[in-house]
């Protein structure tokens, strides 16, 4: 199956995986310099901390309308506002094009977050899958700038471009297919052991708190496992669980296991926690 073809895909399950959506108080689709993202309000604080968003697929797959539903309840169970960013997608646009779009619409919060009633002071960076890695590299790069970020939260990231994973006989996400999103997004020419892809490779000191979310049956579970711990060997706050019986991904298909729920509801009251001590 092409890629055009795995996208459709992926829209047209969206209705089986995660069912019916959590209405919150504003959803809007804005421009930020160039880069389409929406935007997720369900409080009426004047100034709310924001949670930008980076959904996974692989760099190849997904959209806002794929993980509407998992923004929706975020927005909505943290009281934190969800911007989640339509960044280009592999092959089209492969690395660093997305780290990019990142970027720009992180400048763009910054300087324009306070008319949409947003605190661009208190900025977290969270991911599922593939978008798992953007939110790491892009807590280490606003790091390495001067730029504090609140935390990161990591959904079954994908953290290493080490492609021998093993064979857990998962059909939501098989080695060869991940070998394939990696060819994709990192492709023949790219140096893929450097920070900006294979976060091993920074240095994790004083990276902000970390909500990293695992599953049993996922093929990413022990490189997310390893970061969890590398971070916090450094000293870094770390809340890492794995969740039992459970497969890739599994928080955004609310429809499919209650374990996703469960997942949102403890990353909510994680981010809470960081907003009642700041």
């Amino acid at each position: 199956m092409d890629h055009v073809a795995q996208r459709q895909a992926m829209l047209d399950a969206v209705g089986e995986q995660v069912g019916p959506v959590r209405a919150v108080r504003t959803v809007r689709d804005l421009d930020a310099d160039g880069v389409p993202v929406r935007l997720y309000q369900d409080g009426a604080d004047p100034a709310t901390p924001v949670l930008l968003y980076a959904h996974g697929g692989g760099w190849v797959l997904g959209d806002l309308a794929t993980h509407d539903g998992l923004c929706r309840l975020l927005a909505a169970e943290t009281g934190w506002a969800v911007l989640a960013v339509d960044y280009r997608r592999a092959p089209e646009a492969p690395f660093p094009a997305a780290f990019e779009d990142i970027d720009v619409v992180i400048r763009w919060l910054r300087g324009h977050g306070q008319q949409y009633a947003l605190d661009p002071t208190t900025v977290a960076v969270a991911g599922d899958s593939a978008g798992g890695l953007l939110a790491a590299v892009t807590a280490r790069r606003e790091r390495d700038a001067g730029r504090d970020l609140a935390a990161q939260v990591l959904i079954c990231p994908v953290l290493s471009p080490v492609t021998d994973y093993p064979d857990l006989g998962n059909e939501w996400l098989e080695p060869q297919e991940m070998t394939g999103f990696w060819d994709a997004f990192a492709p023949p020419g790219v140096q893929r052991h450097q920070p900006d892809l294979d976060p091993f490779l920074a240095d994790p000191a004083g990276l902000p708190p970390a909500v990293i979310v695992t599953a049993e049956l996922d093929i990413l579970r022990d490189e997310a496992e390893r970061y969890a711990a590398r971070l916090a060997a450094a000293g870094v706050p770390v809340i890492a669980t794995r969740y039992q019986g459970t497969f890739h991904n599994f928080p955004r298909k609310l429809a499919l296991t209650h374990d996703a729920a469960v997942a949102v509801a403890q990353i909510a009251a994680a981010l809470r926690a960081l907003t009642r001590r700041q």
